[in-house]
């Protein structure tokens, strides 16, 4: 299964576990509770898919990697006691908390969060002093004498023995008490995720391309050499900082996040390329629809005789540019959101005050409420971003009515919605200039490469970026419309056509046109 796959099944599975009866008794049975176990190549996003079910389920999230503890850190330090035994005292040793059942408590009084995901990192490759402790934690769900708290979700990972020389084999007992799930690696998959971490657009652009590129592992004579998804992600890191600071791009830069000496050198030679091409095609005059007849003509000219990687990567160009349009939406949409919340809460409390001053006592009441939610990692760092620029906007309203001395409650409640009101007309400036750039750019598209498989490109890129997803549903876009119901409609004619060769027997003349 691929890593989305993998995904889906541990939200589940932590959603089937901490399901409940009336009187708040965990319906699953405990005993039953099989811990997860993550097999994969390194490196493809094991760890991430664990932040975001946590996310996502508002759990909590203790996450270790094994490989750096030892047995009195995971299983705790011996501690001599007197014990009787009928009527004979014996010394027995006991053991004090786990490090890691400790880290879980923390996060439960951190928090708040009294469920969470327990996250065992490389499970497989643990010293042997420390492997019988791994163990049992598998089958038992203790660390030494100490159970994993009830509510919490055990998930572990490993690579498989063919990445990993140090890899110990689970036997038999063990794996029967376990849910394995095998992940593969899946560009396809990745790239889903890649659009909504904004990945660097020219490493979207490329693989686009060059889906092979995405993840090798080769263990030779010579050496390791290996491309990994976590590669990628950091080079995308690395290449927005260094154009901020405006430093070269070198292949010996690349070379240090993918150490495939081969792949390194075709990157760096495509991601030159992709700012040349950036700067030719005059992409952001594309979008807004600025360029002169003339200009805006001889770019589609060079399009049109343009090399297959030439042409994808224009396409990838202006997927790039809608993808920073349609994220600058999602910001603002989240703000206006958040801002309109919090003004209805306002309006309650508004009812037992004297007068509209008391929206200055509202605001700070909030502000301390933001800081205890974000101490106890209640909300993620875009809700509190969102919260922050509310508050300050409710500040700014404060001030005003103060430098207008509006105390009399209705005519301040008719300045706050007053603007309100323009917030919500700058939003809708940011709508209207995103719809036209999606027209602009499907026009260059249509005039550049027809209905060919550079807008079949395009028009995917959009489907599978989620942002996008969520402004075109909310705002619409009868161009994408369209062009959505073209390719539906040849998809189930290509597969109309290969089941009607399946039945004949005969070959299919469009294959490969």
């Amino acid at each position: 299964m691929n890593i989305k796959e993998a995904k889906l099944e541990i939200s589940n599975t932590l959603k089937s576990y901490h399901q409940k009866d009336d009187r708040g008794n965990y319906l699953f049975p405990l005993v039953r509770q099989r811990p997860i176990l993550l097999m994969g190549p390194p490196g493809i996003g094991k760890t991430a898919i664990m932040e975001q079910v946590a996310e996502e389920c508002n759990v909590g999230l203790v996450s270790y990697t094994i490989t750096h503890h030892t047995r009195q850190s995971a299983v705790g330090l011996p501690n001599i006691k007197s014990k009787t035994y009928q009527g004979q005292t014996v010394s027995v040793t006991e053991y004090t908390l786990s490090e890691i059942i400790a880290s879980v408590y923390e996060c439960m009084e951190r928090t708040g969060k009294k469920e969470g995901i327990l996250f065992i990192d490389e499970i497989n490759c643990v010293s042997e002093t420390l492997a019988p402790t791994m163990l049992q934690f598998l089958q038992n769900k203790t660390f030494g004498s100490h159970k994993v708290p009830e509510g919490w979700l055990i998930a572990a990972a490993g690579n498989p023995p063919e990445y990993n020389k140090s890899v110990r084999e689970f036997d038999i007992v063990t794996l029967d008490r376990v849910r394995k799930i095998d992940i593969d690696v899946d560009c396809s998959v990745w790239m889903e995720y890649a659009w909504s971490q904004q990945i660097h657009a020219a490493v979207l652009s490329y693989l686009n391309i060059k889906k092979e590129n995405f993840y090798l592992v080769e263990n030779t004579v010579d050496g390791k050499f290996f491309v990994t998804a976590r590669g990628w992600e950091d080079l995308s890191e690395i290449l927005k900082s260094y154009e901020r600071f405006q430093f070269p791009v070198t292949e010996k830069l690349v070379v240090q996040y993918l150490q495939k000496e081969e792949i390194a050198r075709d990157f760096a030679a495509y991601y030159q390329l992709y700012c040349k091409y950036g700067t030719d095609y005059a992409v952001t005059e594309i979008a807004a629809g600025t360029l002169p007849k003339a200009e805006y003509e001889r770019r589609r000219d060079m399009a049109q005789v343009a090399g297959f990687e030439e042409r994808f990567t224009v396409v990838g160009l202006l997927l790039a540019y809608l993808n920073q349009s349609f994220r600058t939406y999602t910001h603002i949409d989240g703000r206006i959101s958040t801002l309109y919340e919090i003004l209805k809460l306002f309006k309650c409390f508004l009812e037992n005050q004297e007068d509209i001053q008391s929206l200055t006592a509202f605001t700070e009441i909030e502000r301390r409420e933001l800081e205890t939610e974000k101490t106890a990692e209640k909300i993620t760092v875009d809700q509190a971003s969102e919260q922050e620029w509310a508050l300050e906007r409710l500040e700014s309203y404060s001030l005003s009515l103060k430098e207008n001395h509006i105390l009399e409650k209705t005519e301040g409640m008719a300045c706050v919605r007053e603007w309100f009101h323009q917030d919500l007309e700058e939003r809708q400036d940011i709508i209207t200039k995103i719809s036209a750039e999606l027209e602009h750019t499907f026009r260059f598209v249509k005039d550049s490469f027809g209905e060919e498989q550079e807008m079949v490109l395009f028009v995917t890129g959009l489907s599978k970026n989620e942002k996008a997803m969520e402004f075109i549903s909310s705002h619409g876009c009868d161009t994408y419309f369209k062009y959505s119901e073209i390719l539906l409609y040849r998809e189930k004619e290509d597969e109309l056509r290969s089941a009607c060769l399946e039945m004949t027997g005969e070959s299919d003349p469009h294959h490969g046109s």
